[in-house]
Order: structure tokens, then sequence, then C-alpha cells
């Protein structure tokens, strides 16, 4: 197995991975009433990684905001078993693709992602319940 070295391998691993989530009984169900167009998604997150793991300026948005609205799409329902679920499909479909130093950076960056994702999204909801 070799390192993950490019936009091609990034995006083999967004395609694999999101295939994987799109048929998990918990992650699907979230997913799938928030992505219309997955082919989209794939190159979006491409981007989203590219940029993370080589620096290369390529993903324009607000993950965060995208999150929160996914969140509120599927009534506050995200909790911290999702995001285990979602970071156990990712280090599985790391593990099963590559292997290396940037593979490693991918794992850190995502369990580091889902951290502080998951603690802005009852931010979120905090927010939003002390206005009402």
């Amino acid at each position: 197995m070799q390192d993950i070295k490019n936009r091609d391998d990034i995006y083999r691993l967004v395609r694999t991975f999101y295939g994987k989530v799109q048929q998990d009984e918990l992650l699907g169900p979230v997913f799938n009433k928030v992505i219309v167009d997955w082919e989209e998604h794939y190159t979006r997150l491409t981007d989203f990684w590219q940029t993370n793991l080589f620096f290369e300026k390529k993903y324009h948005g607000d993950p965060m905001q995208r999150h929160i609205e996914a969140d509120q799409a599927n009534n506050d329902v995200i909790n911290e078993m999702h995001f285990g679920v979602w970071l156990n499909l990712w280090y599985q479909t790391l593990d099963e693709l590559f292997e290396g130093e940037v593979t490693q950076i991918a794992k850190n960056r995502a369990r580091n992602m889902g951290t502080f994702i998951h603690l802005k999204l009852f931010e979120a909801r905090m927010q939003r319940n002390s206005k009402s």
C-alpha cells in the first residue's frame, strides 16, 4: 500500500468513505436527508481534504455552518454516536486504502475536526434554545 499522494487519492478515499456512510444504518439517514447531489459532495470534500492535507487552497466554504444546518434538518439528532461511527468508518477506509505519514495526518485531523464540530453543534443548539 502507498500513502495519500494527490487529489486522485483523496477523491478515491472520499468516494469510498461516503459510499460506506450512505449505507450505514446510523449515518445514512442523516447524510442522505441533506445531501442532494453526491457527486458534488465528493468534489467538495475532495477539495476540503486536499486543502487540509496538502495546504493547496481548493476548498471555499463554511463546514461548521453546513454541519449546523444538517443537524437542524435532522431535528438535532446528531450526537457522539454519529461522530464515533463516522470516525471509525474514516479510519477503516484509510486503513483499507493507504498507509503512511499523510494517512496518519488524515486520521488525526479527522479526530480533531470531529471533536470540534461535535462541541460546536451543541453550542449552536444552546444558542438557539436560549433565543426561544
